[in-house]
């Protein structure tokens, strides 16, 4: 589930930190999707690409780099001893507790390592996302070709688990978005995703007359061309195959466990809120907020499946909720960390602040950086009838720098764009703040990194240095 930070009523990503979020933006249309195809960089991709075993071909929507696809295998979340495995850990344990079998053993399964190599139908299709929604763009995604890329979210598992059979399970792994540099975005990071399937039979055990669904519903799969962008604005009450008082039991469930899982990570005295938001997969649907340190900040986004995709799936006399939440997100809160680039650290002294031993001990982080901040800037003319996000994106150079520089870039942000009075062109300013981790940068190394940024910023958007 992709999701955002609300910090006082205003939105900031974590994706992990999603992220944000970490919801979906706002809807664009078809004409701006191919827009996007051409304003990738104009580098030749290879005829073909070997990902985790497999081999893909390449096309126009090919834009993956090789710095992200260095990230695959990696898997923080199951590094004994990080953060993102205590916090995993946390999540599981919680779940295994909450819901066992009539033996005792755990009713939740978890998948933890399944390939992060997914389609367009598993990413988007079977969500319920509409074609020309913003989020499926090449500027927001990493696409390995056309049909395949690597996943945005753990939710596009959901179809596929629920079609072999589970109703009870867990999925955590590293997803890939393309998105700004700072200290709280970063192209990978990690969510637990969970569904949760029952039955009349079960949902309804002390009250065996009531339905799960409306006798005026036909039962019919919906016509895939009805998931249109004004399905936004549905009935946010209940689905209309639902009945309500299916519903309401459900989100009962759903609230109580989940309220139970933030009280499990925050401490019984948390304070929290739902407020209602919009998800294409679940309807209705509802954040959890948190009160913490003054702010109102959103840890989870949750909601009733949409009977859809249960359908998709094949399975038909069900109901269920879905939830989704950051690793990182929960992580740099509970352990105050304040840099996500920390979680791909290999430095000693991040590594060993934290252990497995005593999940219940959260410790908070001691900085290791006191390195200072290089600050160099970079402006460039765009090429003839080339603009901002409509021929050149952003992202598109967020994702050169991090080829180029790694991670010893701290933050990049778009300072300044002009328009030429006379010749129409448009120049662009990019802000780059340069600092290591583990060691202190030099300004001629620096400089070093920044020239190779702007040749290779020629070279891929044929841009005129300024």
């Amino acid at each position: 589930m992709l999701l955002t930070l609300r910090v006082q009523g205003t939105r900031r990503c974590l994706r992990s930190a999603c992220n944000s979020s970490p919801h979906f933006r706002s809807l664009a249309s078809s004409a701006a999707a191919e827009k996007s195809e051409s304003s990738s960089p104009t580098h030749q991709n290879p005829p073909q690409l070997e990902v985790k075993g497999s081999t893909y071909p390449t096309d126009g929507w090919t834009n993956v780099t090789p710095k992200i696809l260095s990230y695959l295998g990696a898997n923080k979340h199951l590094q004994t001893d990080h953060p993102l495995s205590i916090i995993r850990k946390r999540i599981v344990n919680y779940f295994y507790g909450a819901y066992r079998n009539q033996r005792g053993n755990p009713l939740f399964s978890v998948y933890d390592n399944i390939n992060p190599v997914v389609t367009v139908q598993q990413n988007f299709d079977n969500l319920l996302i509409p074609a020309d929604h913003v989020s499926r763009q090449k500027s927001d995604c990493y696409y390995v070709n056309q049909q395949h890329l690597l996943r945005a979210h753990t939710t596009a598992h959901q179809v596929e688990l629920i079609s072999g059979g589970l109703d009870n399970f867990l999925v955590v792994g590293e997803v890939y978005r393309r998105d700004e540099i700072d200290s709280t975005h970063y192209p990978v990071f990690h969510q637990a995703d969970a569904v949760r399937l029952v039955n009349k039979e079960k949902l309804f055990e002390r009250n065996p007359g009531l339905e799960l669904f409306e006798e005026t519903w036909s039962g019919q799969l919906a016509d895939p061309k009805l998931i249109l962008p004004s399905s936004k604005f549905m009935d946010q009450t209940k689905q209309p195959c639902h009945t309500l008082e299916a519903v309401k039991l459900m989100e009962h469930e759903m609230k109580h466990v989940l309220v139970g899982l933030t009280k499990d990570l925050f401490g019984p005295r948390i304070k929290y809120r739902w407020v209602d938001t919009y998800f294409p997969f679940t309807q209705p649907s509802w954040e959890l907020e948190i009160y913490f340190k003054d702010n109102w900040l959103e840890v989870l986004g949750c909601g009733i499946m949409r009977h859809e995709i249960l359908q998709k799936a094949g399975v038909h006399q069900s109901i269920g909720y879905a939830f989704g939440v950051g690793l990182e997100r929960l992580a740099m809160v509970l352990f105050d960390i304040p840099d996500i680039r920390l979680f791909w650290s290999n430095d000693s002294g991040f590594l060993t602040q934290f252990s497995e031993k005593d999940l219940d001990n959260l410790p908070k982080y001691k900085p290791i950086s006191h390195y200072p901040q290089c600050t160099n800037d970079l402006s460039f003319w765009l090429p003839e009838h080339v603009q901002v996000d409509a021929g050149f994106s952003p992202n598109d150079f967020y994702d050169l720098v991090r080829s180029v520089a790694g991670d010893m870039v701290e933050q990049i942000s778009l300072v300044d764009k002009f328009k030429h009075p006379k010749t129409g062109k448009w120049s662009v300013c990019f802000r780059i703040v340069y600092r290591h981790m583990e060691r202190t940068l030099t300004q001629a190394e620096v400089n070093d990194i920044h020239k190779q940024i702007a040749s290779a910023s020629v070279d891929s958007f044929n841009v005129q240095i300024r």
